[in-house]
C-alpha cells in the first residue's frame, strides 16, 4: 500500500471499528453490517481452534455480495465434488449476502472484518489458508498484504474492471497497486478486463481470460428439476416474471401491464421487488386492488389463480424465472444498475430491461443476439410485451436466442477451477 495512504486508510479502519462498538443493532443494511461484526475475530478464532484441520488444505473464497457469490459458487461446488479433503471458508461483505452464504457448502462462513492490518493479521493467522480467492473485483489491500506476507497464494476468478470503475482513479490505484501486484493468478472475464487489470498492476504473465462463471451457474440452475414451489405455481396463462424491480421500474411496468391486460386478458404477472419492505409491498397491493386485479402473496392458497403474484421473500427469484414466458429485469431506470439478465435467459425467456444498462455486457449480448430488448417507457414496454406475450412463435424465437447466449458463455467454471487447483497444487508442493 502506498506509504502516504497508510495513515488515512488505518484511520478509516479505526473509525469503522468504533462504529461497530457504538451503533445500536437495527434492520437497516448499515446497522446490520456493523452489529454483525461485533466479536467477529473471536468467531474466526473459535472455528479455527475447534474445526481447522492443519492436515487439510484450506481455500478461502471472498465474495462481497450475492452476485459475486454466485460467481464463486460453481468453483466451490467443483471443489466439494472433486477435492473433498479441502476445507472451505467463505466470507462476504454486504448484509444482503448473509442468507445466501448459509446455502454455500463452506466449512465456515461469516462477514469479512473491516480491512485493517490488525484484523487481517488475526484472521490469516487463525484460519491459516493455503489460498485466498477473490470473486470478481473486491480486492482489499490490508488483507492481501497480510495474506501474501504469510505465504498464502492469491487468485481472482471472474475478474472484471469496468472502464468507468472508480478503482481506476489515481487514489485508488495508489491504494490498491501493491495488492494487485501481489496476486498470483487472475482469471479475467474478457480481454478488455485483462488489459485494464494489467494497467492496475497485475503482472501480465499472471493474467488469463477464463470467462464469467455466472453463465455456468445460471445454466446449471436451469437444468435442475423444478422445485415444489415452482411446480405449484405453473399455469398455462401467458406469464411475465418481473424480477428485482425498483419503484422506478414499476412506474413503467405497472401501467404497461394494464395495457397488456386489455389485449391479453388472461395474462399473469409475477413480481419480485428488489426491496420487500411493508410499504413497498402494500403500494403494489393497493395498485392491484385499484385496477381490479386479483393479487396473492406467495404462500396464499389462491396464488395459482391470481392475476398478480407478489413475491415477498428473498432467495427464490432465480428459480421463479422458470415460470416466465417473458421476463422483465429491474434496475435499468436508476444508477444502481441492472440486475442479472442471465437468470431468465438460461430458462429460455426473452428479457426486457430499462435504458440504463450500459454497464451490463450481458444485456448488450442479449440485444445483439435478439434474446433481449431495451425499453425506454410505458409505450415501448407495452409494444414489446404485446409482441412477445401475444405471439408464441415470436416469443419462442427470442427465448431460444436468449438461451443460446447463456449456452455459448459456458466453460468458465472449469477454467476457473483449473486456476484455483493449479495455485493450490503449487502451494502444496512448496510446503513439501
Amino acid at each position: 500500500m502506498n506509504s502516504l495512504l497508510r495513515i488515512p486508510y488505518a484511520f478509516a479502519g479505526l473509525v469503522t471499528e468504533g462504529l461497530v462498538r457504538v451503533v445500536p443493532a437495527g434492520t437497516s443494511k448499515f446497522r446490520r453490517g456493523l452489529s454483525a461484526r461485533r466479536g467477529i475475530i473471536d468467531r474466526y478464532s473459535r472455528w479455527a481452534s475447534t474445526s481447522r484441520d492443519p492436515a487439510r488444505p484450506l481455500v478461502w473464497f471472498h465474495a462481497p455480495s450475492v452476485g459475486e457469490g454466485l460467481q464463486a459458487l460453481p468453483i466451490i461446488e467443483l471443489l466439494r465434488a472433486r477435492r473433498p479433503e479441502v476445507q472451505i471458508v467463505y466470507t462476504y461483505y454486504s448484509p444482503s449476502a448473509e442468507q445466501f452464504a448459509r446455502s454455500v457448502k463452506a466449512d465456515f462462513s461469516d462477514f469479512l472484518p473491516f480491512d485493517t492490518v490488525a484484523h487481517a493479521a488475526a484472521i490469516v493467522s487463525a484460519i491459516r489458508p493455503d489460498l485466498l480467492v477473490f470473486s470478481k473485483l473486491d480486492i482489499w489491500p490490508a488483507l492481501t498484504e497480510r495474506a501474501a506476507a504469510a505465504g498464502v497464494s492469491i487468485g481472482v476468478i471472474s475478474a472484471t474492471l469496468p472502464e468507468s470503475s472508480h478503482r481506476r482513479g489515481l487514489v485508488a490505484r495508489a491504494l490498491l497497486g501493491d495488492a494487485y501486484r501481489a496476486i498470483d493468478r487472475v482469471g479475467a472475464i474478457d480481454t478488455r478486463d485483462a488489459e485494464r487489470l494489467r494497467e492496475q498492476g497485475v503482472r501480465a504473465e499472471r493474467i488469463s481470460v477464463t470467462g464469467d462463471t455466472r453463465y455456468d451457474q445460471v445454466w446449471a440452475r436451469a437444468q435442475r428439476p423444478p422445485s415444489a414451489l415452482v411446480d405449484s405455481l405453473r399455469s398455462s396463462r401467458p406469464t411475465l416474471v418481473a424480477g428485482s424491480t425498483w419503484p422506478t421500474d414499476e412506474e413503467h411496468l405497472l401501467p404497461a401491464w394494464m395495457r397488456i391486460r386489455e389485449k391479453i386478458p388472461d395474462g399473469r404477472l409475477v413480481i419480485a421487488p428488489h426491496e420487500t419492505s411493508d410499504a413497498h409491498l402494500k403500494s403494489i397491493e393497493e395498485w392491484a386492488r385499484a385496477n381490479g386485479l386479483v393479487l396473492a402473496r406467495l404462500d396464499a392458497t389462491n396464488a395459482t389463480q391470481a392475476d398478480l403474484i407478489l413475491i415477498d421473500r428473498y432467495g427464490i427469484l432465480g428459480d421463479l424465472y422458470a415460470l416466465a414466458d417473458v421476463a422483465y429485469v429491474g434496475g435499468g431506470f436508476q444508477a444502481a444498475g441492472l440486475h442479472s439478465v442471465l437468470e431468465p435467459a438460461a430458462f429460455g425467456a426473452p428479457v426486457l430491461f430499462g435504458a440504463r444498462n450500459e454497464k451490463s455486457r450481458d444485456a448488450a449480448r442479449l440485444i445483439d443476439e435478439g434474446g433481449g430488448a431495451m425499453i425506454k417507457g410505458v409505450i415501448d414496454l407495452s409494444i414489446r410485451l404485446g409482441d412477445w406475450l401475444g405471439s408464441t412463435a415470436a416469443r419462442d424465437s427470442a427465448g431460444a436466442f436468449a438461451r443460446s447466449v447463456v449456452e455459448k458463455g459456458r466453460g468458465a467454471a472449469e477454467r476457473s477451477y483449473d486456476l484455483v487447483t493449479t495455485l493450490l497444487l503449487r502451494r502444496e508442493q512448496a510446503q513439501r
